[in-house]
């Protein structure tokens, strides 16, 4: 344990920090930048005496809890994080479960893609941005509970009678394999997290198909290039797909744009301008 090392680390991460950052009224009177201890320390759920010692180079070696209470307190990055345990003797072991925090240059991205619909999707397969054409192409996932905007769990469990062809897309076949082996291998890598565990034994138990293609123990998927949605209103859209992957969140960026000038290109438009409302509703 660095103690002078990790003394400054925190002073320099509580300087960085503004009440408001955190929720915090400013209040008059407040001489330094940032955060005070106190403040700090209740974030942390520790108590003030033990942050100060922290701070001054005193304290006893910090608990893996405690470091994480820290961590979010001061709103560390995961490289930060990482470093503050390695400050304090107690490298990082691997995180306990796939990230839902989606960067927010990533979400200003997909804002910039106004004639591409695009989503970002964690290790599970669940859809945790978009932006407005993806919502006009696909659904509005902003009306969806948590639970229902999971592909595998909508592709293999979805209450819908066709419910494999998610958005009546044309790739039903390759997705549900592929997302059934990138599944397996974020099982391999989280193997103590119990959202992912329970995922895989909610599917197991209720698809026979998902059980079939998991005891073959695959984990090469195939990328798919292009596809076709069938959209209720304006027919087919065949679209490339690219895929991006973020991989300090071990997340993935769908785009799937539109051929310029053709027949989906113009769809693709026209469901920029409509949005997620229905057009054969009158007015």
């Amino acid at each position: 344990m660095n103690r002078q090392e990790l003394a400054g680390f925190l002073r320099g991460r509580r300087e960085r920090i503004t009440p408001a950052d955190v929720g915090l009224p400013a209040g008059p009177r407040r001489r330094t930048p940032g955060l005070r201890r106190e403040e700090v320390a209740q974030l942390a759920f520790i108590s003030t005496e033990y942050y100060t010692r922290l701070e001054q180079a005193r304290a006893p070696h910090p608990s893996r809890e405690v470091l994480a209470q820290l961590s979010r307190a001061l709103r560390l990055t995961d490289a930060e994080r990482d470093h503050l345990h390695h400050l304090a003797g107690a490298p990082p072991g691997p995180p306990p479960g796939p990230s839902r925090e989606v960067r927010q240059s990533l979400v200003d991205l997909l804002d910039r893609l106004p004639e591409a619909a695009a989503i970002v999707v964690s290790a599970t397969y669940e859809v945790i941005a978009w932006n407005e054409l993806a919502a006009a192409l696909m659904e509005d996932f902003s009306v969806l509970p948590r639970r229902d905007r999971n592909l595998v769990r909508r592709s293999f469990l979805g209450p819908e009678p066709n419910a494999r062809a998610l958005y009546g897309s044309s790739d039903a076949d390759a997705f549900v394999r592929t997302s059934v082996q990138q599944l397996r291998a974020t099982a391999a890598r989280y193997p103590n997290d119990p959202e992912v565990t329970g995922l895989v034994d909610e599917l197991l138990a209720g698809s026979e198909e998902f059980a079939r293609i998991w005891a073959a123990h695959e984990v090469a998927a195939r990328p798919v290039l292009c596809k076709t949605f069938h959209h209720p209103m304006v027919g087919p859209i065949t679209v490339s797909c690219d895929v991006l992957d973020i991989t300090d969140r071990d997340q993935r960026v769908f785009i799937y744009t539109a051929a310029p000038g053709s027949s989906s290109a113009e769809a693709m438009r026209l469901l920029s301008v409509v949005g997620t409302q229905r057009m054969d509703v009158p007015g």
